[in-house]
């Protein structure tokens, strides 16, 4: 049961900060140029974009970590704060800078294809993103688990495509108020999640001071 909340926890969080609903705009805004056909073509390369970042993502977590000497409590501590900050500028219902500079922004201009960046990254599979899986993956170790975590990811992955194949009708039926009211209760999400995460990161580095 303890895993099932786990698991519910990972899928929740990682939607949140994926966002694809709250992404909706910026896609519209890429591909206001495409016709039909082009747009769905995009929608499917931005999935499998997801899709294949946070699934190496998964399997080569503990790999990164290593190489870099890295504690799996400090990598908490600064991918909680990451996500929170993130949540903060979800909350005001903008794309944190983290997700999509201004710079990135202007380059949506001059891009040909927008499907794998900035759309799939750092759009959807940014950094609080990758930060999340590393951290999810961390407390299995049996392949079994690992399996369930890339089938949530499959899932977030889809409901991303899902969302932006019909953001036409998503945008018409929600409408801007809509969608950010949306993006700020991810926010919210988001934010309660990355405050836990910095928590259990300050607990396994000062285990003293939490006794």
């Amino acid at each position: 049961m303890e895993s099932f909340s786990v698991y519910m926890k990972f899928f929740i969080g990682l939607l949140a900060i994926v966002n694809p609903v709250g992404s909706i705009p910026i896609f519209l805004d890429a591909c206001r140029d495409m016709n039909d056909s082009e747009r769905k073509r995009t929608a499917r390369m931005v999935f499998f974009t997801v899709l294949g970042v946070l699934l190496a993502v998964l399997v080569s977590g503990e790999l990164i970590l290593n190489f870099f000497g890295i504690t799996i409590n400090s990598f908490r501590v600064a991918g909680g704060i990451l996500l929170f900050i993130m949540a903060f500028s979800m909350l005001h219902a903008k794309v944190s800078s983290t997700k999509q500079t201004r710079e990135e922004a202007q380059d949506l201009e001059n891009k040909d294809s927008v499907a794998i960046v900035p759309l799939g990254v750092p759009l959807l599979a940014g950094p609080g993103a990758i930060s999340t899986v590393i951290l999810y993956s961390q407390q299995y170790h049996d392949p079994a688990d690992y399996l369930i975590l890339g089938c949530i990811i499959f899932a977030v992955a889809f409901t991303a495509w899902l969302c932006l194949r019909i953001s036409n009708r998503v945008r018409d039926v929600m409408g801007q108020t809509g969608i950010n009211i949306i993006t700020r209760i991810m926010g919210l999400i988001m934010a309660a999640i990355g405050v836990e995460i910095i928590a259990t990161g300050l607990k396994g580095l000062f285990p003293h001071l939490f006794a």
